[in-house]
């Protein structure tokens, strides 16, 4: 079954669509990549986007103007990954939509809202589409997040000692599998860590003069601005006083709360200090904060994926915080066969394959959910593509086939 995957995380920058052939042999679901496409939003969008989030208040009628402006962009991505990875012979599309509100109060999440009508997609495209995959966990008392650990936990299943798959986004996200091939070290456990880019993309757009609506430019692009700079720890010992980190997973954040205010609010209490210097102690904060979530678990390996991979001071400081040489090896996803910036959009085409199959698509231990759910609403596509009846049984591996012939990663 070839399934289009398309996710945008929470920094916002691009629609990622990467098309995957999934096929049951056995318990183990096989996963080959046809490759991925990312298709940046248009400057207008994405300053409309920005304008929006929280802790921005938008009006009913924006809502609605971005909810069928991000549909429509969503729709041109699935089209165009169909035509350049599928040759026009997807079956399904599995869309994650834009996260713009994650409702969480006192550990608990009440709700949450991600926007890109799912219609515009299957009008565009004639095929089936799965979306909304969030909500179905919270209304079963779960995170809604992160739901990439299903993927995680099938992936990381038989492999040696204690790994980690971590994600690097907007906001850090690790799946813990205790035990790894013994299997005798307990549940699997997931949450979010905090933030990843968040902090770091926003002191580059207001205190680098970038523009927000220009997604070359509102990031440490490389590292070279931390890279520069030195930390700050009176700065540094202010935000690690968030009591987030010291919440007990699962637990799950957002933009809600560590976005651009967040961070002038510490700002404040530490005096003007240059942009390289704030840049390398939020670099310095990801980094400590991460290692600090993995560290009681015993890893032994980390296998990271996200925009963040492609920042080589935040990984040196990663690998320092986490023991060096001598510590838990950190490793990319692209090692193992998933190219470190589309494992997600991945991830999201596996479980469009499991709802279209009516197979649960959490892990209770990891969202913190009363029992696993089948995600999402499916959207029909054109006349005769349904989606297929279930198989015997929930595959409960996931191995990476060899790469198809198609290209990687393109961006437009």
């Amino acid at each position: 079954m070839r399934v289009i995957g398309l996710m945008s995380g929470t920094s916002y920058d691009a629609i990622d669509a990467a098309a995957a052939d999934l096929s049951l042999h056995g318990d183990t679901l096989v996963l080959t990549p046809l490759g991925m496409i990312s298709t940046a939003y248009d400057d207008e969008l994405r300053a409309d986007l920005a304008g929006a989030l929280p802790p921005a208040a938008a009006d009913l009628a924006t809502v609605c103007r971005l909810d069928t402006r991000i549909g429509r962009a969503f729709a041109a991505a699935a089209v165009r990954a169909d035509e350049e990875l599928c040759g026009g012979r997807a079956d399904l599309v599995a869309s994650h939509g834009q996260t713009v509100f994650h409702w969480a109060e006192d550990g608990r999440v009440h709700g949450t809202l991600q926007l890109g009508e799912a219609a515009w997609i299957a009008e565009a495209t004639g095929r089936p589409v799965v979306s909304g995959f969030r909500t179905r966990d919270v209304a079963a008392g779960g995170q809604g997040a992160p739901l990439v650990s299903v993927v995680d936990v099938m992936w990381l299943r038989g492999r040696p000692g204690v790994p980690v798959a971590l994600n690097l986004g907007g906001i850090g996200n690790v799946t813990v599998v205790p035990g790894g091939a013994e299997g005798t070290g307990g549940e699997p456990l997931a949450f979010d860590t905090g933030p990843a880019n968040a902090l770091i993309d926003a002191a580059v757009r207001a205190l680098a003069g970038r523009d927000p609506a220009d997604a070359a430019y509102s990031m440490d692009a490389g590292g070279v601005l931390a890279a520069r700079g030195t930390v700050h720890p009176p700065l540094l010992r202010r935000l690690l006083d968030e009591p987030y980190y010291a919440r007990p997973a699962p637990k799950t954040t957002g933009k809600e709360l560590f976005h651009l205010p967040y961070l002038l609010s510490a700002l404040d209490s530490c005096g003007p200090l240059p942009v390289e210097d704030v840049v390398a102690t939020l670099t310095r904060l990801t980094a400590r904060t991460v290692a600090d979530a993995i560290r009681p678990f015993g890893a032994t390996e980390v296998i990271a994926s996200g925009g963040g991979t492609r920042n080589p001071v935040l990984m040196d400081r990663l690998r320092e915080e986490l023991g060096g040489a001598g510590g838990c090896a950190v490793r990319s996803s692209d090692e193992f066969g998933l190219a470190a910036g589309a494992k997600e959009a991945y991830a999201f085409a596996v479980l469009g394959w499991l709802t279209a199959h009516g197979l649960p698509g959490t892990v209770p231990s990891c969202t913190g959910a009363r029992h696993a759910s089948v995600l999402g609403s499916i959207t029909p596509g054109g006349p005769g593509l349904r989606p297929p009846g279930p198989p015997a049984a929930a595959p409960v591996r996931l191995t990476v086939g060899a790469r198809g012939d198609q290209p990687g990663r393109r961006r437009s």
